[in-house]
């Protein structure tokens, strides 16, 4: 099955944020973070996820929503 663009690129920005941050690994952003290690793994995969898990994601980054969707979605 083909992910939306929209999806990929949810995906994209959530793993470019977490390297930004200075995470090479996924599994060591998610647990200082208090997610899920296989579940974080999926949404940088690209696997659909629920509204609640993106606002939590946004503030492990320290974000807004508004900041978080402010690039890589055009």
């Amino acid at each position: 099955m083909n992910k939306p663009k929209e999806i990929k690129k949810l995906a994209k920005r959530i793993k470019s944020l977490r390297i930004k941050k200075g995470y090479s690994s996924y599994e060591n952003f998610a647990f200082d973070n208090g997610i899920h290690r296989a579940q974080y793994g999926r949404y940088e995969t690209g696997t659909d996820l629920q509204y609640t898990s993106l606002v939590k994601i946004a503030r492990a980054f320290d974000m807004t929503l508004e900041e978080f969707f402010s690039e890589g979605f055009d």
